[in-house]
C-alpha cells in the first residue's frame, strides 16, 4: 500500500508491515520511540516499532509492505548512506525517483501496481527466503472476502480467529501465535486487524464512503472505523484520505 501527498505530523503510532518513508523533495522530520527529533531523507520502520513523523506540509511518501512481499532488509537497497537508529534504518538520501513521478503524474493510476511490483522485486535481491509457509497462509486467509448476503454482518467479514488459523496450520495455538510473531514482528490478532484496516482504505480508494467501506472490511460502523484508523495511521482518517486518488 502506497501514499504519496503533502502531509503534516503523525502522532505516535506503528504499524504491522514493515513501513518505508521518503521524502519526495527533501528531508522530513521523524521520532523513534520515546527519542528525540531529527531530519533524515529515508526511513524504514520494521512492524511493531512506534514511530511519528512530520512532513510540515511538504510531499512524503510512506510504503507498506507485507511480510509476504519482502523485508525491511531488502527496503535498504531504496535508500542510501544509511545508519542503524533504535532498531530503524536512516538514510540520508534515497534512490526514489519513481515515487515522486507516481506523486506528479496524474494518469499514474494506470501503471502504479506494475511499477510497485517491480520496486519490490530489485528490493528482494540478496534477502532471506519468502517467510514460512503456514505465516503465509494464514496471511492470505485474513482478506477479508466481500459479503453479498447483508454489509451488516460483521462477523462475516473478519479474519478467522487465532484458533481456527493454528488448527489450520497443523500446529498448537501457542506454537502458531509465537511463529506468527518471530515472522512478521506483531502478534496474530494484530496482523488482522492491519489486514481489516487494509480492506477498509481499498474501499474508501475504490470511491466507498466511510460508512460503506467500514461495513465492507468488517468495522462496527464508521466511528469504529475512525477510531482504529486513527489508532494505526498516527491521524484521522478524514484528512488522510481526503481526495485520494485510485
Amino acid at each position: 500500500m502506497l501514499f504519496a501527498g503533502c502531509l503534516g505530523r503523525n502522532a505516535l503510532h506503528s504499524h504491522s508491515a514493515s513501513v518505508l518513508l521518503a521524502g519526495l523533495y527533501d528531508d522530513f522530520r521523524l521520532k523513534l520511540g520515546r527519542g528525540g527529533w531529527f531530519s533524515c531523507r529515508a526511513a524504514i520502520i520494521r512492524a511493531g516499532d512506534a514511530y511519528e513523523f512530520d512532513a510540515g506540509g511538504r510531499p512524503l511518501a510512506v510504503l507498506y509492505v507485507e511480510p509476504t512481499e519482502t523485508s525491511a532488509e531488502g527496503l535498504v537497497a531504496l535508500i542510501q548512506e544509511t545508519r542503524e537508529e533504535q532498531g530503524a534504518l536512516i538514510g540520508q538520501q534515497s534512490d526514489l525517483g519513481l515515487l515522486r513521478v507516481i506523486y506528479e503524474d496524474a494518469a499514474s493510476s494506470r501503471w502504479v501496481n506494475e511499477a510497485l511490483a517491480d520496486l519490490i522485486e530489485f528490493s528482494k535481491a540478496g534477502t532471506r527466503p519468502t517467510i514460512d509457509v503456514r505465516v503465509a497462509r494464514a496471511i492470505e486467509a485474513m482478506a477479508v472476502k466481500e459479503n453479498h448476503e447483508s454489509e451488516m454482518d460483521v462477523d462475516r467479514t473478519r479474519p478467522p480467529s487465532v484458533a481456527d488459523a493454528a488448527r489450520s496450520s497443523g500446529l498448537s495455538m501457542s506454537r502458531f501465535q509465537h511463529l506468527f510473531k518471530q515472522e512478521t514482528g506483531v502478534s496474530y490478532r494484530r496482523y488482522a486487524a492491519w489486514a481489516r484496516m487494509r480492506a477498509a482504505v481499498s474501499e474508501v480508494v475504490a470511491g466507498s464512503n466511510f460508512t460503506t467501506a467500514a461495513h465492507a472490511a468488517g468495522f462496527y460502523d464508521q466511528p469504529h472505523f475512525a477510531h482504529e484508523f486513527r489508532r494505526i495511521f498516527g491521524a484521522p482518517a478524514s484528512r488522510s484520505l481526503a481526495n485520494v486518488r485510485s
